[in-house]
């Protein structure tokens, strides 16, 4: 799906850079190709604000070329700023305010970090999360609830709350299909890796009895993947599928850093199934270079970002480009032409796939 390139947020130029397809304002007006309209909705912090608008416009971009795409970014009020980043906030983003007026055909909600509240519904952006969703619910096709904002939706829709865990759960884990005959897994593997990042969990257990349909979930339990009992309306990932390869060093890296800051008291681990034996190696290498610097009060060696990566495989992104694919090409059967009407005259809005599976 060619990305229309219709506002001044840089990810466009950076993905357009990286030869991904993204088309100018005025090469769409020419195009006689019908438009689907992405929201964004990005809450995560400060250092991954901006490659986490690429990861997810990359995903939707990279379905067919049936439709262009026009994503919208924007944000909620309640999340914790730099200067610099409110302004690349203010000068880039959309208002939902606008968004709420103009229409979206689907919606993405990433995921973000949270204080020490012990509940979701404590936290300073839930009820400007809950007045976006809550309207959704009622004027958009389909909802992509990523990590946090998949606990934060369980939790005010089905009263689930997500438990802690006792280690942080993070690294590449294999997964099967649960629900190999959902529209949402035509044409892909039944085995593969996801990336997850998190220090909590929803579990595919708590899901089920909720009701909610499991599509995806790690060979050791974890869940991946799941819909809403009518199929579509909104989709849940605990993992993060949009990761670049170099997502999970890069987090490895800051991790480290706040050690050495004193941030944090234990050594970060290593992300599981993850590095290769030899940048395993190297890594290990590297924090008892640091734990020596640190005894010895010599300022710490620098990381070894560029020599890690190189031991660094992708498992999942023709797996995850497959999910978004049947997602915006379900989007595209569903929707009505009209941007902000979320389904045509003949699907029901109770069933919405049920014509589709006949």
């Amino acid at each position: 799906m060619p990305i229309v390139a219709h506002s001044s947020l840089p990810a466009f130029a950076a993905l357009a850079a990286e030869g991904e397809d993204v088309l100018t304002v005025q090469q769409a007006q020419r195009a006689d190709i019908r438009e689907l309209h992405i929201g964004l909705l990005n809450m995560m912090p400060d250092a991954a604000l901006s490659v986490t608008e690429q990861q997810f416009i990359r995903m939707v971009g990279s379905a067919n070329r049936i439709v262009q795409v026009f994503v919208h970014v924007f944000t909620v009020p309640g999340l914790e700023r730099s200067p610099r980043t409110q302004a690349h906030i203010d000068d880039h983003y959309e208002r939902f305010e606008d968004l709420r007026d103009e229409g979206l055909d689907a919606l993405i909600v990433t995921g973000a970090n949270v204080t020490n509240h012990p509940d979701l519904a404590d936290e300073a952006f839930y009820a400007p999360l809950l007045e976006v969703m809550d309207w959704a619910s009622e004027h958009v096709t389909s909802v992509m609830c990523s990590c946090l904002a998949t606990h934060a939706m369980i939790q005010h829709r089905y009263g689930v709350r997500r438990r802690r865990l006792l280690n942080k759960r993070w690294g590449v884990l294999e997964h099967r299909l649960a629900d190999p005959d959902h529209p949402l897994l035509r044409g892909t593997n039944t085995r593969f890796d996801v990336p997850h990042s998190r220090w909590n969990e929803i579990t595919s257990a708590q899901l089920e009895r909720a009701g909610v349909d499991v599509l995806i979930e790690s060979t050791e339990g974890d869940f991946h993947l799941g819909v809403s009992p009518d199929g579509i309306r909104t989709v849940f990932m605990q993992g993060h599928p949009e990761y670049d390869a170099v997502s999970l060093l890069k987090e490895y890296k800051r991790e480290v850093t706040r050690y050495l800051a004193g941030e944090i008291d234990a050594i970060p681990p290593l992300p599981a199934n993850y590095l290769s034996a030899d940048a395993a190696r190297r890594a290990h290498e590297h924090l008892d270079a640091v734990l020596d610097a640190r005894e010895a009060g010599r300022p710490a060696p620098e990381f070894p970002e560029a020599e890690l990566a190189k031991g660094l495989d992708d498992t999942w992104a023709d797996t995850a480009k497959a999910v978004f694919a049947n997602w915006l090409g379900l989007v595209y059967r569903l929707t009505d032409l009209e941007r902000g009407v979320p389904f045509t005259p003949d699907i029901d809005p109770s069933d919405p796939l049920g014509r589709l599976r006949r």
